[in-house]
C-alpha cells in the first residue's frame, strides 16, 4: 500500500508541475509577444494556456518526470539522515531537478526550445514549479504517525 501511494503521490508531483510550468511557460511566451507591440487579450491569453495545457504540458511532463525519477529517490535517501527536513529535501530535489533538466536541455540542444528557459527568470519559476511538486510528493509520502 506503501509504494503505491508514493506512486500516486509521484505521478501527481509530476502532473501539478508540468501544469503549472506549462502555464508560466506560456505567460512567458505572451509576454515575449506583448513586449513586440501586439495586444494579447485575456480571451486569447485564456485560449493559449488551455491550448498550451493540453499541448505542451504532456511533454513537458516528460522531461519533469525524467527529473523525478532521479532527483525524488535521492531525496528520500538524504531524509533518513535529516527525517526532519523531509519536505524541505524534497521540495529542493523537485527545483534542483527541473533546473538542471532544462539547463542540460539548453546546453545539448542547438535552440532553446522553451521559450521560458531562455531567461534566468523563467528557468527560476519553471523550478519553482518543481518545488511545489517536490513538496507535494513530501506532504502526500510522509509516514503515518501512530
Amino acid at each position: 500500500m506503501q509504494k503505491l501511494r508514493k506512486l500516486v503521490a509521484w505521478v501527481v508531483a509530476v502532473v501539478v508541475s508540468a501544469a503549472l510550468g506549462s502555464i508560466i511557460q506560456t505567460q512567458f511566451n505572451l509576454a515575449m509577444i506583448q513586449q513586440l507591440g501586439a495586444p494579447i487579450p485575456f480571451g486569447i491569453r485564456l485560449e493559449t494556456t488551455l491550448h498550451d495545457l493540453l499541448n505542451f504540458a504532456p511533454t513537458y511532463a516528460l522531461l519533469v518526470a525524467a527529473g523525478f525519477l532521479v532527483a525524488l529517490p535521492v531525496s528520500g535517501l538524504l531524509t533518513r539522515a535529516w527525517s526532519s527536513g523531509r519536505a524541505v529535501l524534497h521540495a529542493l530535489a523537485g527545483g534542483a531537478a527541473v533546473a538542471a533538466a532544462l539547463l542540460v536541455m539548453n546546453a545539448l540542444l542547438p535552440a532553446t526550445v522553451i521559450g521560458a528557459a531562455r531567461f534566468p527568470s523563467g528557468i527560476a519559476a519553471l523550478s519553482l514549479a518543481g518545488a511545489l511538486g517536490g513538496l507535494l510528493f513530501a506532504l502526500w509520502t510522509r509516514p503515518e504517525t501512530a
